[in-house]
């Protein structure tokens, strides 16, 4: 059975008005050729950017199965991309969830369904590394959960300080991964072991 996951409208119409306003505000001719389509081209890009908004990413964790698997589940190097809240610049980079089951595990994909969820909306990195640590230990009950996030911020790299090759790190480490040093270790040394 497929997930039926509600997709977010956004009022298109209302946005080309305003990338049409954006463009007059800024000395351009939003009727010259190359600039004639961009408003419809951008409310389109924004309904695809932001159709997390009202989506809800526990939709994904429903369906698990009834394991006896007692050591870390890790899905790492998970892609993604958002939108920073403060100046609507795309932050880009990868998503790494571990979690220690108790007596339930998750297809690894919703994990992946959870990041593009969550990613799809106006969004800080901190907050989005909490909401999916936050979701394995509400919906799944698991004794812990880790999930580090790595992004390059186009709001730091394109514009102000505009540091090229700079990176944010963000982390949230729940239940066990928080506790028990010896987990929160060997969670960082799975991660950082070279993928296939």
């Amino acid at each position: 059975m497929t997930e039926q996951i509600p997709v977010h409208q956004v009022d298109q119409q209302r946005i080309e008005k305003a990338v049409r306003e954006i463009l007059l505000a800024i000395g351009e001719n939003p009727d010259r050729e190359g600039l004639l389509e961009t408003p419809q081209r951008v409310a389109r890009m924004y309904a695809e950017l932001f159709s997390g908004i009202k989506a809800d990413p526990r939709l994904h964790l429903q369906k698990f199965f009834t394991e006896e698997y007692d050591e870390i589940v890790l899905v790492k190097d998970i892609s993604f991309h958002s939108m920073c809240e403060h100046h609507l610049l795309p932050f880009i980079g990868k998503v790494h969830i571990g979690y220690l089951p108790d007596g339930k595990v998750i297809g690894l994909s919703k994990l992946a369904r959870v990041v593009e969820t969550i990613s799809k909306r106006p969004q800080l990195q901190e907050r989005m590394t909490e909401e999916i640590a936050n979701l394995l230990v509400e919906e799944l009950k698991v004794k812990g959960a880790g999930v580090i996030i790595e992004a390059v911020h186009s709001c730091m790299t394109i514009r102000g300080v505009r540091k090229q090759g700079s990176f944010c790190i963000t982390s949230a480490m729940k239940g066990t991964f928080r506790k028990d040093h010896r987990t929160r270790m060997e969670f960082m040394n799975l991660i950082r072991q070279k993928s296939l």
